[in-house]
């Protein structure tokens, strides 16, 4: 009780200060009015004193944790006044610190109300559905298992599985989207979400202290209790900025013979903007961030990722959705692929393996008729067999469903698609005899390529996927995704690594979901974990937190970190500046102490209507193209001309040249697609398109051209890997393969090129 009184007392001193201080004003002007100047000085003495002695306090303790303050120039210029007997610039000064803290005062709880609003909405309760009656228990109660109930209005209390049919359901809390969503009998219900309509059924897969919720109203605390990083380095500034004052103070009194000049400089050397106007700009960048779903544990992070320059992505979960569906089904001759997909969703229904919970939704989707398995037996890391009706069934690894038999031409070429496509897969065995394959993906999630272009954009420097998975799966995800850097097959302590030597060139950021990335996270300068819902792990590790699973929240956090630090970078040059100036005219003897005192207060609001920017930041402007700059390009195009028009002679003859040839001819054109068009078309990706997409209308303008850059990079890929398939005795593709290949890069790279043209031209209005 007594710590909860002090934190109280703590939270309301400025407001209490700012009401002393003007009492203490406002009834020695009406002692003066009176006549009674005896009164008038007691009056204007006694709000400053008390002014004082909280300074004194502070002053103290920071002094004994051998910290230095800027807010000692305060104080000596209270104290200076008071023995100086100038009782009126003393309480003048004692309210302009009081009404600039009590500014910071409620401008934080403005910028915090986001996130207090987090804390506030906290479930304490929930109801227990317990042999058809409903019981009211404490959330920390809740156990993995237990059905509950949540009723119109009410806040999820734990991380669930929905039992009833649907639910109606508002997330904006953790999604920052204020428009209600539905959910289906079975989905996933993560804490903190509002039910909307009727009262639906829960099965808690989640305590309330491992709950989604949880972990964001902690980071929420941090936040809320944090102390924004330029606070400290003001503290760091007073260490030239309080021997500066005092030697021009001095300097003016020496020389000038004046007393009341030294006073004067001490007044207007008040440090207010520094003191306020940084905090108030950081905290409002966190609240503007909460309200976009986007969780800062404090004011360092932010500070920390707006001189981010290096970002490391996981792949799984952040650049792709994290899901797996399926693409293809293929089968041998003698069998029928809805036959066949029937068939292994059947033997599926028996595994809790996310891959055969993703082959038995696709039978769903197409409304296959699945029967009950039986004498099912699954092998870890290779796959199931069991009885679907009269036949026996494989599903799993190739290996494994073949059983030690050899696999055949079919199974290679599967393999080699699965290879090009990126694509996992699991093979199907009926009876002993390989049926088919069911052939899956983890789809790049649909914003991930216009987030890349915008990250470039803003100004990172070096974007790196990384990843536990094979190369070749990496390198196809990357090429739609647009990143140029790969390091694929990493293990925990591998990326750990690889973040730590990033970390050598500069600022460093990594962003993940999965508890395998919780250590890169903290190795990063700033982790950022993707989904309240994400691991505990992850988000515990992370500095930030995007509470939408969405990686377009990602740029917001980077934009929103460089536009505070720039405005609380103006507002303390703004206010400091004009503080020196007004330093030198009063130690010139042309402004007195009063005069100083209400200009610094002037100066106050200044510096820190400029930091409340923050709150209402708008999207900075990027760079334009020149006229010389749109000549530059189209002769870059000029100048790929003849790899072009060897791709377009290939394209037309490659099924007739003699193998020999074909073989060499597309060895060589593979080269020099890898080295000049891709190479051209990445530095336009880098570099071009964010200043093109400056000079036209719409978020992404160039969504269509930058898609086609990733298909041209996929399709030299898969030449690439065609190639050396050529070169194998016997050939593995044939050349009329090769040629389908070729055309479609020859007709893409066609279009792709009289598309920038166009717009080449339109922008040249010269």
């Amino acid at each position: 009780m007594e710590r909860r009184a002090i934190e109280v007392w703590t939270q309301w001193i400025d407001p209490a200060l700012l009401l002393t201080t003007c009492l203490g004003l406002a009834l020695g002007g009406l002692a003066q009015a009176l006549g009674r100047a005896d009164l008038a000085g007691v009056s204007w003495a006694a709000g400053s004193i008390v002014m004082t002695l909280v300074l004194l306090a502070e002053v103290v303790q920071r002094l004994l944790r051998r910290e230095a303050g800027v807010d000692l120039i305060a104080l000596l210029a209270i104290v200076a006044a008071l023995g100086f007997e100038q009782w009126l610039v003393a309480a003048v000064v004692a309210l302009m610190l009081s009404s600039g803290r009590t500014l910071e005062f409620y401008t934080s709880r403005r910028a915090v109300r986001e996130l207090q609003t987090l804390l506030d909405r906290a479930p304490r309760h929930a109801w227990l559905v317990k042999e058809a009656e409903l019981c009211r228990i404490p959330i920390d109660q809740v156990h993995v298992g237990q059905v509950l109930m949540v009723r119109l209005g009410e806040v999820v209390p734990v991380d669930g599985r929905l039992l009833s049919t649907s639910a109606s359901l508002d997330e904006s809390a953790l999604t920052g989207e204020p428009l209600p969503v539905t959910r289906v009998e079975g989905s996933p219900l993560p804490s903190g979400i509002v039910n909307l309509g009727e009262p639906f059924k829960l099965e808690a897969l989640q305590t309330a202290e491992q709950s989604t919720y949880a972990g964001v109203l902690r980071l929420a605390e941090t936040a809320r209790r944090s102390k924004a990083p330029f606070a400290r380095l003001a503290d760091r500034y007073a260490l030239l900025f309080v021997p500066a004052t005092l030697l021009l103070a001095g300097a003016a009194w020496l020389i000038s013979g004046e007393p009341l000049r030294a006073l004067a400089v001490m007044v207007v050397a008040t440090p207010c903007p520094l003191i306020l106007a940084v905090p108030i700009a950081i905290m409002g960048g966190i609240s503007r961030a909460a309200r976009r779903g986007i969780l800062f544990k404090d004011g360092a992070t932010l500070e920390a990722l707006a001189e981010v320059r290096e970002l490391f992505l996981d792949k799984t979960g952040t650049l792709t959705s994290g899901q797996a569906k399926v693409q293809a089904v293929e089968v041998t001759q003698e069998q029928e692929a809805a036959q066949v997909l029937a068939m292994a969703a059947s033997l599926a229904q028996a595994s809790m393996h996310p891959i055969s919970q993703v082959v038995v939704d696709a039978a769903r989707l197409q409304k296959l008729e699945l029967h009950e398995p039986s004498q099912v037996e699954e092998v870890p890391g290779a796959g199931l067999e069991g009885r679907v009706d009269a036949h026996r069934v494989r599903l799993g690894t190739l290996s494994f469903v073949c059983a030690g038999a050899e696999p055949g031409q079919w199974a290679a070429r599967v393999l080699r698609r699965m290879d090009y496509g990126a694509y996992g897969g699991s093979f199907i065995a009926v009876d002993g005899e390989l049926a088919g394959a069911v052939l899956f993906a983890d789809v790049v999630r649909r914003e991930t390529p216009r987030v890349v272009r915008r990250l470039r954009a803003a100004g990172i420097e070096r974007l790196v996927m990384l990843t536990g998975d094979r190369q070749e799966n990496a390198e196809a995800v990357a090429l739609a995704a647009g990143i140029d850097e790969v390091q694929a097959g990493l293990a925990p302590a591998d990326k750990v690594r690889a973040v730590q030597e990033g970390g050598l060139l500069g600022r460093t950021a990594m962003v993940g979901d999965g508890i395998n990335d919780a250590p890169a996270l903290a190795a990063a300068d700033v982790g950022v974990a993707m989904g309240a819902a994400g691991t505990g792990a992850s988000s515990e590790a992370a500095g930030v937190v995007l509470m939408v699973d969405r990686l377009d929240r990602l740029v917001e956090a980077l934009e929103i970190a460089r536009q505070t630090k720039s405005i609380a970078r103006q507002a303390v040059w703004i206010g400091m500046g004009l503080s020196l100036l007004a330093m030198l005219v009063a130690a010139s003897g042309f402004l007195s102490a009063l005069a100083g005192a209400v200009l610094q207060e002037l100066i106050d609001v200044m510096a820190i209507a400029c930091a409340l920017r923050t709150l209402a930041m708008r999207k900075v402007p990027t760079e334009r193209l020149t006229g010389e700059q749109v000549d530059r390009l189209h002769q870059d195009h000029v100048q790929l001309e003849r790899v072009r028009a060897r791709l377009r002679e290939l394209a037309e003859t490659f099924a007739q040249l003699p193998p020999d040839v074909a073989r060499a001819s597309l060895n060589g054109l593979v080269d020099e697609l890898q080295k000049q068009l891709a190479e051209h078309e990445r530095e336009d990706e880098r570099t071009l398109y964010p200043m093109l997409s400056a000079q036209l209308a719409g978020d992404d303008p160039l969504s269509a051209l930058s898609y086609g850059h990733r298909e041209i990079f996929r399709l030299i890929l898969l030449l690439t890997r065609v190639r050396d398939d050529l070169l194998q005795e016997p050939p593995a593709v044939s050349l009329k393969e090769v040629q389908t290949l070729l055309i479609r890069l020859d007709t893409l790279v066609q279009l792709h090129f009289d598309q920038e043209e166009e717009l080449y031209r339109y922008l040249d209005r010269r």
